[in-house]
Order: C-alpha cells, then sequence, then structure tokens
C-alpha cells in the first residue's frame, strides 16, 4: 500500500555541510611553433664558432635556448656542425634536439633546410639564429602572438628599410604551406630572397628591438660584452 502522507526532509546535521562540486574551466592550448636554433655556422671574421663565444660567463647558444626555452612545445631543435663535440658538452643537460648538418660551410641556407625537414610535420617553425646576444623572450612572445592571429602568413622581424619598404629577417615564423619552396632556398642568405617575392598580405613584420645586433666581428663580440643594460634570461 502506498502512503499518501508527506514526505518530511531533516534539517543537516549541525557542523555538516553538502560537498561543493568545483569546475575547473577547461585547459585552452594555444598553437605554437616548433623552435628551431640556426647554429651550425662558423664565423671567419670571429675566428671560432658563433654559438661558442661567451657574453657574461655563458656561451651565446646557451643564452638563446634560454630565452627561447619557454616557448617550446617539444624539443628545441638545434642544427650544428658536424663533429661538434664542444657544442654537444655545452648543451647536456638542456633537453633539446641536435641534427648536423654536413652541409654547414655551404651557408645559412643549408642549415634552414636541415631544421625545416626535422620538423617537417609541424605546422610552422619559428627561425632562430644564435648570434642574437640581446635577444629578449618578450619580443619572441610578440612575434609568436602576431603569428597566432593569422597562422598562414610569415611572421618576422622588420629590418632596415629598401628602396620600396621594410625588409624580413630572423628570428621569423614560417608556416608548412612554404616547406617546399623554403627548401629550395641556397646561399648565405636565408629566406630573404623567399619573402621578398611574397604577397605583402602574406607577411607580418613585427619590430623586435632586442634582436637587431648579431655578433659577427671580434669588435661585435666585445661590445656584447660591455653592454651595461644586457638581460639575463
Amino acid at each position: 500500500m502506498i502512503s499518501t502522507k508527506p514526505m518530511r526532509l531533516s534539517a543537516p546535521r549541525m557542523g555538516l555541510s553538502a560537498p561543493r562540486v568545483v569546475l575547473s574551466a577547461p585547459r585552452v592550448v594555444l598553437p605554437a611553433p616548433r623552435v628551431v636554433l640556426l647554429a651550425a655556422g662558423f664565423s671567419v671574421r670571429l675566428g671560432k664558432p658563433k654559438a661558442l663565444a661567451r657574453v657574461r660567463g655563458r656561451s651565446l647558444i646557451e643564452r638563446t635556448l634560454r630565452v627561447l626555452a619557454p616557448f617550446a612545445s617539444a624539443a628545441i631543435i638545434v642544427v650544428v656542425p658536424p663533429r661538434a663535440t664542444r657544442l654537444r658538452a655545452e648543451l647536456r643537460g638542456h633537453g633539446s634536439m641536435l641534427v648536423a648538418n654536413p652541409l654547414a660551410s655551404t651557408g645559412l641556407s643549408s642549415s634552414v633546410r636541415r631544421g625545416l625537414r626535422q620538423a617537417r610535420y609541424e605546422a610552422a617553425v619559428l627561425l632562430v639564429p644564435v648570434d642574437l646576444p640581446y635577444l629578449e623572450q618578450r619580443d619572441i612572445a610578440r612575434l609568436i602572438a602576431r603569428w597566432r592571429g593569422a597562422r598562414r602568413r610569415v611572421a618576422a622581424r622588420r629590418i632596415a628599410a629598401r628602396p620600396i619598404g621594410a625588409e624580413a629577417g630572423a628570428p621569423l615564423i614560417l608556416p608548412r604551406r612554404l616547406y617546399p619552396s623554403a627548401l629550395g632556398v641556397a646561399g648565405d642568405v636565408g629566406l630573404k630572397a623567399l619573402i621578398r617575392h611574397l604577397p605583402t598580405q602574406d607577411v607580418a613584420l613585427v619590430s623586435l628591438d632586442s634582436a637587431a645586433f648579431d655578433v659577427d666581428t671580434a669588435r661585435d663580440l666585445e661590445r656584447a660584452r660591455r653592454h651595461t643594460r644586457l638581460r639575463e634570461p
């Protein structure tokens, strides 16, 4: 027999409360380019590998890796010359992926091609030369933010203006759709010529003050060592 008496709900006991359910917001993973550090070059005017030049107790390659580490979604690809014993020792413990470039002596483009082949399945690559002693994380963050706004475009550092306008330079982010064209570059100019011939709407230029100075001579290295406002990564 079913009772028709109303049900009585007892009040909760003193000191006890119903458990609270806390719902956390879903984590948003922002797209990130694969970081490729170009460190296979040998400067004749400097007289030694740029990557091993030291500024305030740290090699340029270690400094640059520290700057790039927060933006790496996977191990940073480091393109090095063959038989790079000292470089390998310098990078021990950094968790980077060293990739030897047997054609390093033919110019910068060979290192770009080597890095792209290693990152061929990535949506984009961030290409950074190792010889930028003043490079700061805030400038890399600005470059990546600009690329995220339109990921089919090249996002690159704005360098000295030419008669018909500004030119693109590294650091730069290259989308995968341009990998086939980039694998055809040659010489020591990197991707400048390729980007120069792209439609204007396919290139986003960003002013990166901390990337404006590179070490190419002994005088450049001495200037970097004397720089009083050098930020420690």
